[in-house]
């Protein structure tokens, strides 16, 4: 097996956050993908598939600088392609610390943002992104597709990923593809099915969950996320994705009450999505009440008491002090009240209601938020924690709205051409805050911690 067997003792020899060495932690499977990448003579052309938090980015760093420390000839060129260089980041990270702990390791490589060199002898090894000029035209040693059922479905990653493996032969590189399984319709599984049925192709897929993943957080995940999310991501299967948040007659076993309900003496939250021209201004009042079932802790329900719209035109703009007005009058009538807003064209909306001593934020929706969202809007559907009015309107709009999957794994409610899904956003952005609020400590126990 050549080299192999020097090059797998090293690996075993590195220390991993634990404080363990990775040959003393490491399963049966993570042996075998070791010893097949590391054997030079081998398959060259490794396709892995492994459900999330099996280990992927940390034993493609521990093969990777191993393979550079002792199997890469001078100048060699090693390159790790992501979906953006922020996720292949995550793996010159993850060579970093296997660096700083091992003392055998330390002074061997140098670090910058995005790449590692061993000095000596000229080895490097870069992160690139999916999308980038500079990918064309590589003449590499060894290379690596992280999460390659995660990059983007465009026409140009798929030129590059043809484009990558057409290089391969200039040097006789070693290509390993790394991914969590993905949808049967990306190129990912194209490729993985090539993989399948190639003799130059070494195919090894791991099925989900991973032994270490706690059972009470899988199952919350289970919750959390959209069925075929989860079967993709921590069972390792490649399906379709289920991608309607909800059909109707889930939503309509939710409605518990009329659009009225305006419970005294309770912290209310106001969502705002405001839209002046093509898209509607919708307002969502909402509270937290808590839930006695059996002889458990209290469930934390989102009620939604009411939702309301404004819609303009190009002719017939939404006059944002009708929208104002309206604000100020809720919020005296609901007593204590929070607005929040859609930091995009609110500020100046936010900034008059605080100007009348009403409590007004304006949030950026950025995609973290915006999957925090997707996410508490799951759970809320899934286990009944969401009680909404009588409203035809917002149940249709919650009926015909999908929650989309990004690159990177986040989550975020989109809808199709022609519909909307500013109501949708009116209830998320006042859900998210009002679920922060019942969160926090209560002021006795404050005072205790």
């Amino acid at each position: 097996m050549g080299r192999v067997d020097p090059a797998l003792a090293l690996v075993a020899s590195f220390v991993l956050d634990t404080g363990r060495r990775w040959g003393q932690t490491a399963r049966r499977w993570q042996w075998q993908d070791a010893a097949a990448i590391l054997d030079e003579a081998g398959p060259r052309y490794h396709y892995l598939t492994r459900p999330r938090g099996a280990s992927k980015t940390t034993d493609l760093a521990a093969l990777l600088l191993t393979s550079m420390l002792v199997q890469m000839d001078e100048g060699a060129r090693l390159y790790v392609l992501a979906a953006d260089r922020d996720q292949g980041r995550l793996l010159l990270n993850a060579m970093r610390g296997f660096v700083l702990r091992t003392p055998h390791l330390r002074g061997t490589v140098e670090f910058s943002a995005y790449r590692v060199i061993e000095p000596g002898r000229d080895v490097v090894l870069e992160v690139l992104a999916a999308d980038a000029a500079s990918s064309w035209g590589l003449i590499p040693d060894f290379v690596v597709l992280d999460e390659l059922a995660q990059w983007p479905e465009t026409r140009r990653a798929e030129e590059l990923y043809e484009s990558i493996r057409t290089s391969l032969v200039k040097r006789r590189a070693r290509f390993v593809v790394i991914t969590t399984a993905g949808q049967p319709a990306h190129f990912a599984h194209a490729a993985r099915e090539h993989a399948r049925s190639d003799e130059l192709w070494r195919l090894h897929e791991v099925p989900g969950p991973t032994p270490w993943n706690d059972a009470d957080a899988l199952e919350e995940q289970r919750r959390a996320l959209p069925e075929s999310s989860y079967l993709r991501l921590y069972l390792n299967q490649w399906v379709e994705t289920d991608d309607r948040l909800a059909t109707l007659d889930e939503l309509e076993a939710l409605v518990r009450h009329s659009p009225t309900l305006p419970p005294p003496g309770v912290r209310h939250f106001i969502g705002v999505d405001l839209g002046v021209t093509h898209d509607r201004t919708a307002a969502a009042i909402l509270h937290i009440e808590e839930r006695h079932v059996g002889g458990g802790l209290p469930e934390r329900h989102v009620v939604v008491e009411r939702v309301e719209t404004w819609t303009g035109s190009p002719d017939d703009p939404v006059r944002l002090a009708d929208v104002r007005n309206w604000l100020v009058d809720e919020a005296r009538r609901h007593g204590e009240v929070q607005v929040i807003f859609d930091s995009w064209q609110s500020v100046g909306m936010a900034q008059e209601l605080q100007e009348r001593d009403l409590r007004a934020q304006a949030l950026q929706l950025t995609a973290p938020l915006k999957s925090q969202i997707a996410h508490e809007f799951i759970r809320a559907i899934r286990e009944r924690t969401l009680e909404l009015p009588d409203d035809a309107g917002l149940l249709r709009e919650l009926s015909r709205v999908r929650v989309r999957e990004s690159a990177g794994g986040l989550l975020r409610i989109d809808h199709d051409a022609g519909e909307h899904d500013d109501r949708i956003a009116s209830i998320g952005l006042a859900m998210i805050k009002a679920l922060e609020d019942s969160r926090r400590p209560g002021p006795r126990l404050r005072s205790l911690l």
